[in-house]
């Protein structure tokens, strides 16, 4: 199951933006009303609950990360794939490697990159690849990234906690099935 991961924030950037907005909108109206769109935006930003200086996110629990990678794992073998499974949380430290029998050496990093860019972007990596391509400075100058199909996100209301990356197969789209039966094995424990 999710567990809460307490981040702290600076409360005063939502202020200061708040305020910066409030008075932009109104440049051109009377003070009353810029002080009265300030109070207001001052009251928003320090209503209790609503910023404390700490936000909570959800993250993989170590249970759910390794029922993910045992069902990885099991899918690999029933297809006779010699992978790795990597999981990472949503800050893409990595919770959990498992290496599958004979798994070649290059497999772990190979995992552990497509988990942490399937985190870091919130898709699966098969759908990122384009965006990887050309001359010019693209998303995959982004460290720890690697743009192959075989990592996917777990999400929870639509936000990435962790991702789940396979190396290993001798197709990315081999690896990507592999790690979507991790995810489909998690499915239902996701709340």
């Amino acid at each position: 199951m999710k567990k809460p991961l307490l981040i702290k924030t600076i409360a005063a950037t939502t202020l200061g933006l708040s305020v910066i907005g409030g008075l932009a909108a109104t440049a051109s109206a009377n003070v009353d009303d810029s002080a009265t769109t300030v109070a207001a935006a001052e009251a928003a930003a320090n209503k209790p609950g609503k910023d404390d200086g700490v936000v909570e996110t959800d993250t993989i629990s170590a249970k759910t990360a390794m029922k993910a990678a045992q069902a990885a794992l099991k899918e690999a073998e029933k297809q006779g794939q010699r992978v790795t499974i990597a999981i990472v949380d949503r800050s893409g430290a990595t919770r959990l490697i498992i290496h599958g029998d004979q798994a070649g050496p290059q497999t772990e990093e190979s995992a552990v990159r497509k988990a942490f860019t399937a985190v870091s972007f919130g898709q699966p990596t098969s759908k990122l690849t384009g965006g990887a391509t050309g001359d010019a400075p693209n998303i995959s100058d982004i460290p720890g990234t690697l743009f192959l199909a075989g990592g996917v996100p777990v999400a929870v209301d639509g936000l990435a906690i962790a991702g789940i990356g396979v190396g290993g197969a001798p197709s990315g789209d081999i690896d990507e099935s592999i790690a979507n039966a991790g995810l489909a094995a998690i499915a239902g424990d996701l709340k």
